[in-house]
Formats: C-alpha cells, sequence, structure tokens
C-alpha cells in the first residue's frame, strides 16, 4: 500500500480515534482534528496530502472547510465521511472536489480500498512533467489548472484533470465511458453516462479555445471518447 500524511477531521472522538490507530497501523501518518479550528490550525501546519472530512462538525461546516482549504491548496486529496446520505449534499462534495464520498456506518476495510486506490492514482501523476503545453494550450495536473486559447488560466477538478489525462494517455484511440468510469470514479462506482458527457464538455470547451486547434475531443458514436492531436 501507499503511503500518506492524513488529516482526519471528525468530531466523533470515538470514531475519529480508531480511524487514526487503524491508518497509523497500516504505516500512514495520520493527525485527528475534532473540531473546524483544530482542522485548520493542523492543515496549516502540516501540510496534509489527504483529508478525511466530517460535514457535521461543532464549530463549522466540513463543506464549508473543504472550499476553505481548496482556495488555499489545491494539491491534497479529499474525501467526505458523512452520516448524511443525502444526493445533494455528496453532489455538492463532489462539486468542491473530493474524490470520494462515503456514508456512515463504513467498514474499515472498504474506507482502506478506497483510499488505496485513490493513492495509487494520485502516484501515477506523480510521474507527470510539470507543463505540458499543445500550440497555445497549457495544461499543469499537480496544480490542477489549464490555460487556454486566449491565455486564461482556468482551475479544473479533480475529475477533470483525471479525465484529460487519461484521454492524453489514450491519444487518437477511443476511450470509453466505462474505461473513464473505472478509471476515474472506480470499479464500485456508478456514475451515468450523463456524468461523464458533462465532464467531458467542459474539457471540449477548453480544447476549442485554442486558435491552433491542436487539441480535437471527437465522440465515438456509442462508445466514447477520443483526443486527438493534430500536429
Amino acid at each position: 500500500m501507499i503511503k500518506g500524511k492524513i488529516l482526519i477531521v471528525e468530531d466523533e472522538k470515538n470514531l475519529g480515534t480508531t480511524l487514526q490507530e487503524y491508518l497509523n497501523g497500516l504505516g500512514h501518518e495520520c493527525q485527528l482534528a475534532t473540531t473546524g479550528e483544530e482542522a485548520r490550525s493542523l492543515f496549516r501546519e502540516s501540510s496534509p496530502e489527504i483529508i478525511l472530512m466530517d460535514i457535521g462538525l461543532p464549530d463549522a461546516n466540513g463543506l464549508d472547510l473543504a472550499r476553505e482549504f481548496r482556495k488555499e491548496r489545491k494539491d491534497f486529496v479529499l474525501l467526505f465521511l458523512s452520516a448524511l446520505n443525502d444526493p445533494e449534499i455528496r453532489v455538492e462534495g463532489l462539486e468542491i472536489g473530493a474524490e470520494d464520498y462515503i456514508t456512515k456506518p463504513f467498514a474499515l476495510k472498504e474506507l482502506v480500498l478506497r483510499l488505496n486506490r485513490i493513492l495509487i492514482h494520485q502516484d501515477d501523476k506523480r510521474l507527470v512533467p510539470d507543463e505540458l503545453s499543445f500550440g497555445d494550450l497549457k495544461i499543469w495536473f499537480k496544480k490542477f489548472e489549464v490555460e487556454n486559447g486566449e491565455g486564461q488560466i482556468q482551475a479544473l477538478s479533480q475529475k477533470e484533470c483525471s479525465i484529460l489525462q487519461l484521454l492524453l494517455n489514450n491519444q487518437n484511440e477511443a476511450t470509453t465511458r466505462e474505461q473513464i468510469i473505472e478509471k476515474v470514479w472506480g470499479a464500485d462506482k456508478f456514475p451515468s453516462n450523463r456524468t461523464v458527457d458533462n465532464y467531458i464538455v467542459t474539457l471540449r470547451k477548453w480544447c476549442d479555445s485554442s486558435k491552433d486547434k491542436v487539441l480535437e475531443i471527437k465522440s465515438i458514436r456509442g462508445i466514447g471518447y477520443k483526443l486527438v492531436i493534430n500536429k
């Protein structure tokens, strides 16, 4: 298993301590915050790579806290752990850029499996160059940013970055929606094809902003998408 520096933000101290001890036992470096104030302090002091965020904190809303952290840094993995199984809150959490939203109660082994999948994906990103250029388009995967054809810097979500990286890895070849879902969301997730299509819309707009038209995302009817590099 790939190891990571983890900040657990959980107001249920028994659960938080259990998570901390279990993940430390697997070789991770974990810190526990039971309030929003503690979380802010540890976030700035220790620069965690992963944050396991509860939503219902005594002095803060986990969603708002996550947004606050995202404004300061974009290079950490975010997972929500919540007893709230509300689809709208789940979507809100994913829109902030969370890699996963796990509802309580959950099995520790399930959490570890999901976490390990995410860490493997993050480790792959470390092999990506700091900057990629395609004509007047630029990509910074590690900063979750791109530059469009008009010279404007745009932030991308983790999902958008992952899809773009997958399409680039499979450049000039068809990538199925099923492949995108398995690689980006995981085999145990079931987003709809419409969800994938919505992410593609954002990436396609970025490609189409290029004056050079060097990148093009083509739809493959009934299959998925293909990113073509026009040299």
